[in-house]
């Protein structure tokens, strides 16, 4: 028998690492002052570290079979997201006004928000329409503004990723900065694209009325006592959520590019087995087979070896990212010349 095959599946615990940073989130914001700093401190400063420290999975182990602790996982994410929002509207509502430890929590808060908001809609989104967790994602997804997501990723990302018509796909010419400027408005209009070729154009068109709707909660919001510092609040969360996510797609797809009437294959999708990042992700990672297997649940996906490698988890990708010269210096060299 050789070592491989007597390799038993990971532990799903694992994956509770990713309740981490919501608890802190709640922490700082009950707690309040500088104490709201911590969520910030831990994404942006721990985050990075632990990416390096627990190093890559170099080994694959063998799939899960139960996927019933995963599910519950979810809808626990879920839901300690809505508690997460309730403490820092709380925090909001005391402080009365826009001070610098409101917009401190409000980056705890977003990105918090972006894992545990948006990383368990992305996954419940590719439920059956309709369905309960279908539902949570859409809920999600409002919670920070973005809810043409769904829409978008799973009608358009998916099926031209990689190409001029995915505005998720970043080229290699394009920093993360410019794309962020392109990409936000682009993945709208394109949700609203896919809606209006079933016929549901105007203000029956969803990503229309999502947009309304927002706004409409915003300006009840504004109607409430100390409204104004909540909504800016709101405001401030759901930006550096969305903006978060966004740096996920870049990184995910940055320079790797097919023809359009090419063949999706694994290398047009950035991985890594980076323990922390696949871990307290839900195994966001490993992209490739999610592109391949779209319908198989998080807890169930493979890594690809020959795939594209980033050279670090997705925490300690962000600062390099942020400075293009940096980024294309550090990554471009693994861009797979021959698959482009």
């Amino acid at each position: 028998m050789t070592e491989t095959a007597e390799l038993t599946p990971e532990p799903w615990a694992v994956h509770l690492l990713g309740l981490v940073n919501p608890m802190i989130v709640i922490a700082g914001n009950l707690l309040g002052g500088a104490y709201t700093a911590m969520g910030v401190v831990f994404v942006w400063g721990v985050g990075p570290i632990l990416d390096i420290l627990m190093g890559d999975s170099k080994q694959p182990r063998p799939p899960r079979e139960s996927g019933l602790p995963f599910e519950t996982l979810l809808w626990v994410h879920g839901i300690v997201h809505f508690i997460v929002l309730a403490t820092f509207f709380r925090f909001a509502y005391l402080e009365s006004s826009v001070s610098l430890w409101l917009v401190v929590a409000a980056l705890s808060t977003g990105l918090s928000a972006a894992a545990s908001a948006i990383v368990t809609a992305h996954e419940l989104g590719h439920k059956k329409p309709k369905s309960p967790g279908w539902r949570l994602a859409r809920m999600l997804l409002f919670s920070i503004h973005y809810p043409h997501f769904t829409t978008e990723h799973n009608h358009n990302h998916h099926k031209w990723v990689a190409t001029d018509k995915d505005p998720a796909s970043a080229t290699e010419e394009q920093g993360l900065w410019s794309f962020w400027i392109r990409t936000i408005p682009g993945q709208f209009f394109s949700s609203a694209r896919v809606h209006a070729k079933k016929g549901r154009t105007g203000l029956r068109n969803p990503s229309y009325q999502g947009l309304v709707i927002q706004v409409a909660a915003l300006g009840a919001m504004l109607a409430m006592p100390q409204g104004q510092t909540m909504a800016v609040g709101w405001i401030i969360l759901s930006t550096i959520a969305i903006l978060t996510l966004e740096y996920v797609n870049y990184i995910r797809h940055w320079g790797l590019r097919r023809g359009q009437d090419g063949r999706q294959t694994e290398m047009q999708s950035w991985n890594t087995e980076a323990r922390w990042s696949r871990w307290s992700l839900l195994e966001l990672t490993r992209h490739s087979d999610h592109h391949l297997r779209a319908s198989v649940p998080f807890w169930q996906l493979r890594p690809h070896p020959d795939a594209p490698e980033l050279p670090a988890g997705y925490y300690a990708c962000w600062w390099p990212c942020l400075v293009p010269p940096i980024w294309k210096r550090w990554a471009g060299k693994r861009i797979p010349r021959n698959a482009v």
